[in-house]
This record gives C-alpha cells, structure tokens and sequence, in this order.
C-alpha cells in the first residue's frame, strides 16, 4: 500500500475491535488492512457475525468506550481514531455518510422525513430552516421522490421510498464516501432494481466512492467493481468482484457463492456447514473447511497474492486440485478397428466441488470415470491424485480416496451378498478397522443414506431390494470408504424420477455435510444444472465444452450444448 497515493481516499491498516462482555473482551475484527481509492466501489461480504457491520462503524469513528479499537484508520490523509469527538462528527456527514439497513429503526418516527434531512444540513452546513428546507426538497428530487413527500411520517413511505429518504440524509453534505449497509435486505426485486439505478446515477453526477456492506451476491455484482469477503472479524479473500464470483479463490467465499440463489436460481441450494469458532489458533475458518490440514489448525495465514488481481488467506493458497487429468486418451480395438473412447482430455477437479461430466451415450464418459478411479489404464496421459499418480487402483483401496458408484444398481451389487457383506467387504478386503469398528461404519453409512441399521435389514439379500434401495446400499459402501473424491456414474438413469430427486438430495445433503469433491455424470445436461458448479461436455471422447454451470446452461455457443440442453427441455 501506498499512503502517499494521490488516489488513496481510505486506509485501514491492522484495524482491530474488541467489544465488551461480562466477563473479557470478544474480537469483532481482526488486524483488518484494506485501502479505497477514490471513486472506488468497494464490497464486504460475509456471512451475520462476519464484523461487516462493525467495519462500517468503525470508519465511521463510532465504536466508543467501553469496547476498544486499535490500529489506525486514515480518511482523506487524517487520522481518525486520532480526532476528538466534534471532529469525527464533521467527518461523519462531511467526508464519510452511512445509510444503515433498517429505515424504520433509523427513522424518527414521530417526525416528518423533511425535519429528519434538515438537521444534519442545519448542523454540518450551517444553513437556515428555510435555506435546509429548500435543501431537503432538492435532495428529496435528486433520489427520485417528489418534495412534497418531506411532510410525510416514515410510516407513510414504502420501504423503498424510506431507503431513499435515508440515501437523501447521507448524501446532504456532499459526502466523499458513502457507506451502504444491507441496502436492500427489506426491499422487493423491483424496489432494490430501483435504489440501486438511483445509487449509479448519484455516483456519476456526484463522484463519491462507495462501500457496500452486504451479505447479497447479486448487490455486489450490481453495486461493486472490488469485494472483500470476511469470516470472523477477518478476510478470506479480496479481488475483482466478477472474477471472485465467477471463480472464487477461497473455500469460504465458494460456500457463499454456492448459497446463493442469484448464482445458482436452478439449484438446491445448502448452506456451508458449521458455526463459526471465533478465537481459533489457526485459520478460524478451518472447522468447516473441505481442505484443511493440520497446519490449518495450528497457524493463521496471512494474506497472499495468488494472481494479479487476488489475494487470498489460506496455507494451501486457496481451494487446491484433487485430482488432475492430462492429455488422457484412450483407444479400443474392435472388428479390427481402433475406437477412440477419450481423445486428449484434462480436466481438473478442486477440493470440495462438484463437477458434472455431461454428453450422450458413447461419448466416453463411463472410459474417462473408469480411468480417474484406476480402474482402466490409458493409452496416453496421467492422473494425478491428492499429489500422487494414479496407477492401478489404489484410490479405490485406501480411505480419503477415489470411490466410483455405477449406474446399475442390479448389477453392481451380488445379488448373494447380504447388505452386510456389501457394505463390510471394501473395509474388509483392504484391512480397514477392526470388526467393531467395521459394524459402526457400516450402520452410520446406511443412516446417511436413510436406509435402516437395524439387524434385519442388514441380513437382507440385495437381490430383495427396490432399485432406489439398492443404489442407496451402492452410495453407503462407497461412503464407508470416506472418500475424498465420489465418482457417480449415471447414477440415477435407471430410476424413477421420484426416486431419482429423493436421492440427488441425498446424494447433495451428503457431500455438504461430508465435503468431499463429486464427478456427476450424466446425460441430461438439465439435471447436471441442479447438482454441480462446473460443467465439462464430452462428445465423442473430447472436451467440446468446459465453464461455470451458469455460462455452459445459458451462454454456451457450443452446438453439442445446445444439443443436449434442447434434449432435456
């Protein structure tokens, strides 16, 4: 960073907060370091309890005795925590202006907005009334109201129109840097459409920055160019907004994407598992984490540039691959002739994702599975797993590896097998725990599948089980493994469709509480939008596609796409 900037408006450097308790001080936020240049848009994103708030309080100068601040905040070259009182309130409408969340709370309700606006333009501007009137009616113009409305109570306005009100007051003294607090958390699609126009159009003709504290993705896609993501009074990751939400750096900011319904409208969503654990040694995000190791626990990370435009906190430098394919190809000799199942494919696949690897039959999609797993060898190429080739198939031996569940479920489990013997037999054959340990394995796979553990199940055949049974039995021996990467191979072709939703949400409900990684594959390209973040499309054993869920389902170009998106219409 650097202070001397001519464009630097903000800088926090090691911004701390504690704030009181009954009994020690609790960390809202920690060591925070962030700059804003001027005309700059800035936003903070994060889960409730992440210090958004508090942030903007902070830079605002109002977090008083008895919680405490340290570090330093300089605004427009002045140093903040240094000023006395009267001057952080001229600060305050003069060079920073907030427009906090809930207008009703904000709002005086036994006085009319117009006396509301006029204040700070009679205390910051030394205006008359009738000079701060005159004001209040132009500012109450300038956000898209009528003036007349500066005689109405704030229970007469629409939140919309309250929020406006409140953009009014912050904006009365010219402030150079407004501060938006979940500016659209009450207000309808059209309402939020609306203020947010209101909010560009204002900074074209008046040129403030701005910072916009939000846990809505779709308000900081419209409203901000940077985006700051913070979890526990600390920051994850920062960097260009579309850039991050398009392909996120940071498990943490994943979760919050994957949450989001304006990222994902067609999706299940589910919300990133856990609580916070404040006061955590090492990374305190670690406890939820698909990819923590132990230094996670042990150590904080600091920050790190991790590209041009990206920094990200994390010891592994953000989500890492699991698996890595390269220029995998491979061929079959029949009647004499070669058929190329896979033709040069690489394809990656990170810690915790899910990855949909979608095309018609005979595309080479069950070939590429059966190599990822070890099962088949390539002609060509090499995979890579957790740092390690896969050669044979030791993945597929090993706990955290590589499990592979087929889309038959009447053949892939021996119909003399009991559900027991399906279920010991990989914990068995590769000496996995005692035979104590075995049995509670077993009965807490089939309660995560939402099949029964009781005895008597347990002694049925699988050739006695419905075919949704049985795929859950075929999902429950690959969970007793605890993989790391869960290949699902046509899974629910051979089902039917009530079947079929039931255990996709299993299956989903799982990974998230899991959090291992997920190859999906299919043919419906409409069912591969419900489950997965990134889409990879075969046709005839090469990669005719590859991108985010959203651009493949909705901005592909591709006609194999196209095909099979129309298909599934």
């Amino acid at each position: 960073m650097n202070p001397n900037s001519s464009h630097l408006f903000l800088e926090a450097d090691h911004l701390t907060v504690q704030y009181q308790t009954a009994e020690s001080y609790l960390p809202a936020l920690n060591r925070i370091s962030f700059r804003l240049d001027r005309g700059e848009n800035l936003g903070i994103i994060g889960e409730s309890g992440s210090g958004k708030t508090t942030l903007a309080m902070a830079l605002m100068g109002l977090i008083v005795p008895p919680h405490k601040v340290f570090g330093r905040v300089l605004v427009a070259g002045q140093e903040l925590l240094a000023l006395a009182e009267e001057e952080k309130k001229k600060l305050r409408w003069k060079t920073i202006a907030m427009v906090f969340q809930n207008s009703l709370d904000v709002l005086n309700p036994v006085m009319k907005v117009g006396t509301q606006i006029v204040e700070p333009l009679k205390e910051a501007e030394n205006l008359s009334e009738r000079e701060a009137s005159g004001e209040a009616g132009r500012l109450l113009e300038l956000v898209g109201l009528e003036k007349y409305w500066k005689d109405a109570y704030p229970h007469q306005l629409s939140g919309g129109m309250r929020q406006r009100v409140l953009l009014a007051m912050a904006l009365s003294c010219s402030p150079r840097l407004l501060i938006l607090d979940e500016p659209a958390s009450s207000l309808d699609a059209v309402a939020k459409k609306n203020l947010f126009e209101t909010v560009r159009r204002l900074q074209d003709k008046l040129g403030f920055s701005l910072l916009v504290i939000s846990h809505d993705l779709s308000t900081m896609k419209d409203l901000t160019d940077k985006l700051m993501v913070l979890y526990s009074g600390e920051i994850m990751e920062r960097g260009l907004t579309r850039e991050m939400v398009e392909e996120p750096a940071h498990t943490y900011t994943r979760g919050l994407i994957n949450s989001s319904v304006q990222a994902f409208p067609y999706k299940d969503l589910w919300g990133i598992p856990g609580e916070a654990q404040p006061g955590s040694a090492g990374c305190a995000f670690a406890g939820r984490c698909t990819q923590a190791s132990a230094e996670c626990t042990e150590k904080k990370p600091s920050l790190r540039q991790v590209s041009a435009n990206r920094e990200v906190a994390c010891h592994r430098g953000g989500i890492v691959d699991l698996l890595k394919a390269t220029d995998i190809s491979k061929s079959y000799r029949v009647q004499n002739r070669t058929i190329a199942a896979v033709s040069g494919v690489s394809m990656r696949v990170r810690h915790g994702e899910t990855l949909a690897l979608v095309g018609k039959s005979g595309s080479g999609k069950s070939t590429l599975a059966h190599i990822l797993a070890g099962f088949l060898r390539p002609d060509q190429g090499e995979v890579v797993f957790n740092d390690r080739a896969v050669k044979n198939n030791w993945p597929a031996c090993v706990e955290g590896g590589i499990q592979l569940v087929l889309q038959d479920p009447f053949s892939s489990l021996s119909h003399r097998f009991t559900v027991e013997d399906a279920l010991l037999e990989p914990l068995v054959v590769n000496k996995i725990g005692t035979a104590e340990e075995r049995r509670a394995r077993i009965k807490a796979a089939l309660k995560d599948v939402q099949l029964p553990a009781d005895d008597s199940f347990l002694k049925r055949h699988c050739s006695s089980l419905s075919g949704g049974q049985r795929q859950r039995v075929a999902i429950a021996r690959a969970l007793v493994m605890k993989p790391k990467l869960l290949l699902a191979d046509e899974i629910t072709s051979m089902l039917d469709v009530s079947t079929q939703a039931n255990l996709l949400r299993l299956l989903k409900g799982l990974q998230n509480s899991s959090g291992f990684a997920m190859v999906f594959i299919s043919h419906d390209l409409q069912l591969a939008r419900k489950i997965a973040e990134r889409v990879i499309v075969l046709h005839h054993g090469r990669i005719a596609e590859e991108g985010s869920t959203s651009y493949v389902t909705e901005q592909s170009c591709c006609c194999h796409t196209r095909e099979l998106m129309e298909a599934g219409l």
